[in-house]
């Protein structure tokens, strides 16, 4: 319950901080978002807490297991404590079991499928402001701003969605970019749609006429 009531005093500090950036630096200020990201190479999916792991342990069934990863990243199987699940891939998990499995079973193979898919909270898009529904989601590969208000289902009556902002951290450095959700939502400009990568986080404000 403490861990919980921290949490949403993290987001909301985390968006009360993006909203009152956003005010201080308007749209119009900022450079459209780039409809592709160049160079941009495919993320690959990062474990997170609240996904769901099928391990499976070839020739194995007796450890093979479906555990879920607790909000402190890590997760237990009936032979190993507190494995960190948190911002490795399914892949580089499996590497981690068959290592510490090594000490019960002769040349264990581990095979990790991901399911119940939230993903770490880096990797996470944050939608913020005059959504109709604001929340975090988990980022898919060639995802676009159309997937994500499809998810959160468009802008509320009372948003300047073409007064969006979009902020993204790219090679250590925080960038803020202009949206037009208006266009893009409502009269159906599919040029205003732009490539979305993990860690975006949508500012929506509020219209003032």
């Amino acid at each position: 319950m403490i861990a919980s009531y921290r949490f949403w005093l993290t987001s909301g500090a985390l968006a009360s901080s993006l909203l009152l950036g956003a005010c201080a630096t308007t749209s119009e200020d900022l450079p459209p978002a780039p409809a592709r990201v160049p160079g941009a190479a495919p993320a690959e999916y990062l474990v997170g807490p609240g996904d769901t792991l099928n391990i499976v342990i070839w020739r194995n069934p007796e450890v093979s297991t479906t555990v879920p990863v607790r909000p402190d990243g890590k997760f237990s199987t009936p032979l190993v404590e507190d494995i960190q699940a948190s911002g490795k891939t399914p892949t580089q998990l499996a590497r981690d079991i068959e290592k510490a499995l090594a000490k019960y079973i002769q040349d264990p193979v581990a095979t990790v499928i991901v399911t119940g898919f939230s993903g770490p909270l880096s990797q996470q898009i944050r939608v913020v402001g005059q959504a109709t529904r604001p929340q975090a989601l988990p980022y898919r590969d060639r995802m676009t701003l159309l997937d994500v208000m499809i998810v959160v289902g468009g802008i509320t009556d009372f948003a300047a969605g073409n007064k969006a902002t979009l902020v993204r951290s790219a090679g250590g450095k925080i960038g803020q970019y202009s949206l037009r959700l208006e266009d893009l939502v409502r009269a159906g400009d599919i040029t205003a749609n732009v490539e979305m990568r993990p860690g975006d986080v949508l500012i929506i404000p509020e219209s003032w006429f």
